[in-house]
This record gives structure tokens, sequence and C-alpha cells, in this order.
């Protein structure tokens, strides 16, 4: 205790105008200790702020809305009352939904909540039979057997009846829950594997996402046994390699000019001869005749000195 930090941190320090006759040291400072400001109301009207969650579904008075069980708020707990040595709490709070206020005590008698105003509790019923559970009797049918020998003998029977015809289901049950924990090593081990295939495989199919270039956000599933036939079967309008070999192959056996002008140009050919002399053609019409085949020869001649470049030019680049 001889520094100011471990006296401080063992509440041994109090404040140099600290005067006792005005209190205890909480109330000095004007704070409510370990409570904090939960306590405001603890001092005069016996009020604690505490966390409180609804015990079951509730229908809210005020606007009609459903407030679920487990949702919390913060209430106002006091004592209201004692049911023998035990006290009787309230809670009332306000909702979420419209501001209303919600009362609620404790039913120490019967271990149970009681609304008392602002909320309606929802009826909620089950048939046991169809929902596959057993349903108790209560303390008081018990109790009323216990006292009617007559009423234990009908029970009595029927109890064993119920056991008779559920002795076959319980065995099942026995038998499967013996099965599952009869070796927990073995089957430790058996799940173990399973969850290392299952990470290998998560693997594989990241590995192959990131083969083909796909974002983070995709994820590919596991391959199913028909994907394989499925994407075989699939046809996308026949051989687009043949076709373009075929297209390729029709380009290079074409010639580079079109037919209106190789027409153009044997007219204006035609055309030259005529305009010579009438003489000329008079006197050598047999002589036009061969000017006009051997510019045709001299045509054809220069198309078979291009059209080997352009087979070049047009054929495969990958072959070529």
């Amino acid at each position: 205790m001889s520094t100011l930090a471990a006296a401080r941190a063992d509440n041994f320090y109090y404040p140099p105008n600290y005067d006792p006759k005005k209190g205890s040291l909480n109330k000095f400072q004007g704070s409510h200790g370990a409570l904090g400001d939960r306590a405001r109301k603890l001092a005069s009207d016996g009020i604690l702020i505490i966390r409180f969650e609804m015990p079951f579904n509730v229908w809210c008075a005020g606007c009609g809305h459903l407030i679920g069980k487990g949702v919390r708020f913060n209430a106002e707990k006091k004592q209201v009352g004692q049911y023998h040595s035990t006290r009787i709490w309230s809670f009332r709070m306000r909702t979420p939904c419209c501001q209303h206020a919600i009362e609620i005590h404790t039913d120490p008698k019967n271990a149970e909540y009681v609304i008392v105003s602002g909320a309606r509790r929802k009826v909620e019923s089950f048939d046991a039979e169809k929902a596959g559970t057993v349903e108790l009797e209560s303390a008081e049918e018990r109790d009323k057997r216990a006292a009617d020998p007559f009423a234990q003998l009908e029970h009595g029977g029927e109890d064993k009846r119920r056991a008779a015809a559920t002795f076959t289901q319980i065995a099942a049950l026995q038998e499967d829950s013996s099965a599952k924990h009869r070796d927990d090593y073995a089957l430790n081990k058996q799940l173990r594997r399973q969850m290392r295939g299952a990470r290998k495989d998560e693997q594989s199919r990241e590995a192959r996402r990131r083969e083909l270039g796909l974002p983070e956000h995709v994820t590919l599933l596991p391959e199913a046994p028909g994907d394989a036939l499925r994407a075989a079967a699939q046809s996308y309008g026949g051989d687009f390699g043949g076709a373009w070999k075929h297209s390729r192959r029709a380009i290079g056996q074409q010639s580079i000019f079109s037919q209106g002008a190789v027409a153009a140009a044997a007219a204006r050919g035609s055309g030259g001869s005529s305009s010579t002399g009438h003489k000329k053609r008079r006197a050598g019409g047999s002589g036009a005749a061969a000017a006009s085949a051997a510019g045709g020869s001299s045509m054809a001649q220069k198309q078979r000195r291009l059209a080997p470049n352009v087979k070049l030019r047009l054929s495969d680049p990958k072959t070529g």
C-alpha cells in the first residue's frame, strides 16, 4: 500500500475533500456503485433497470404487432408482493413497435409469467401424436388417480397396453443408439476421412477455377456423372475449322478481278480497235479479230502470272 496506484486498486483511496459526515464514498461522488446508472431509481422507487427477455410470444395491445419469444428489453424491475417467502417481481418495459407499456409479473405458485397489461399472450396448441411426443399428465390428474382405486386400475391397464404398443419402437431406438455409440474411435476416424476427402475435392475445384481464369466469387460445383455426356452431346452448328478451310480454298481458286471488270476491259479493248478508220475495218477484218484475240490472250497471261501470288497471300497463315 505504499503507492497511490495500489491504494486505488484496493479501493482504499479517498479524495482529499471527502467528508465522512456526508455518507458513503459512492454517495459523495454521486455514483451508484457497481450498478451504475441502472440503479438511479433504486433508492427512491426501488426500481432497478435490467435486461429482460420475453418468455413467450405475445401480441402488442397498442398496434397488434407480434413480439417473438426471446426479444430483449430494458425493463424496470421492482417487487410488488410475496408468495409465502418468495418475492413477486414486476417487469415494465416499452415495445419497440409503438412504445406501448407492457407489464409482466412472476407467478411463483405455477412457476410461470403472467401478463398484467399492455399485451396478450399468443395461444399455441399442438397435437402430441402428430408432433411425435408423449403428453404427460398434469399434477391434478395424477393426484386424482392416486386417490381413486378404480382410476388406478383403469389407467394401469391402459399404460400397459401403451407400453406394449411402443415396445418395438423403443427397442429400435435403443439399438440404434447403442450402434452409434459402440465404437467412438471408429466413428471419429470415419468422419475425419470424409472431411479430409471433401477438403481435397474443394481444393481441386479451386485450382481448376484458377486455371480457367474465373473470378474468386465464382464457385465450381462437384462434377456430376452426366455432365461429360451432356457436354459431348452439345452441337454448335457444324465444323468451324473445316468450313474455314473450304472458304479459303474457294477464295484462292478465284480470280482477283471481278467478271464485270474483265468485261469492261474487253469492251474498252474492242472499242479502241474500232476507233481505227473504216478503211482498216474493211480491209483488215481478220486483223482486228487477231488483235482482239491477242489482247484476250495477254489478259489471260497476266491473270496466270498473278494467280500464284494471290493464292500464296490467301493461304492459311498457319500452313502457308
